[in-house]
């Protein structure tokens, strides 16, 4: 998630271009421009819809974690065995054990391998959600109390004047 959250992070150039852009085209007759800001590292941390999808894919996904679990003792448990019995065993039932142990591992690797792109695709899918719902409720603040724009993440220095993420969140939360 951590990842994702970056992702969505502007660089701090292309956020003063798009000001000093702002500055100089002039959006209304009397000079003045409204500007607010939105932290999306705190709404993708803080918002309620971001804890309730986390619970809902550790739920999703709970059971196939334990099923991991499970395989990877078995493999565990199938090691030990070979090595407790290996002065008794055979060279060929060593071989049969040691194919039969390395089957296992690659099974189980194939499997983590297919939970965690199974995980990962839920997860940006749940992301993708809360971003659209995120953006619809700046976009009605910005609407209501009349901005001119607003920014997301970036930025030398941001004024707690012009932050409204607590506004959105609030929003969010309910």
């Amino acid at each position: 998630m951590q990842s994702l959250i970056k992702s969505f992070k502007l660089s701090s150039s292309i956020v003063l271009i798009a000001v000093l852009l702002f500055l100089v085209v002039p959006t209304h007759a009397e000079g003045t421009s409204r500007i607010a800001f939105v932290s999306s590292e705190r709404i993708l941390r803080e918002a309620n819809l971001v804890k309730y999808a986390q619970a809902k894919i550790k739920a999703e996904f709970s059971k196939r974690n334990k099923w991991l679990q499970s395989q990877a003792k078995r493999v565990k448990s199938v090691e030990e065995s070979l090595y407790n019995d290996l002065e008794k065993l055979s060279k060929l039932e060593k071989t049969r054990r040691q194919k039969e142990i390395e089957r296992l591992k690659e099974n189980l690797q194939l499997a983590r391998r297919e939970f965690r792109e199974a995980l990962n695709k839920r997860s940006n899918e749940e992301l993708a959600t809360i971003l659209e719902i995120s953006t619809k409720v700046i976009k009605r603040i910005a609407e209501d109390r009349k901005y001119d724009i607003v920014f997301q993440e970036g930025g030398v220095y941001i004024s707690p004047r012009i932050d409204i993420t607590d506004s959105v969140l609030s929003i969010l939360n309910k």
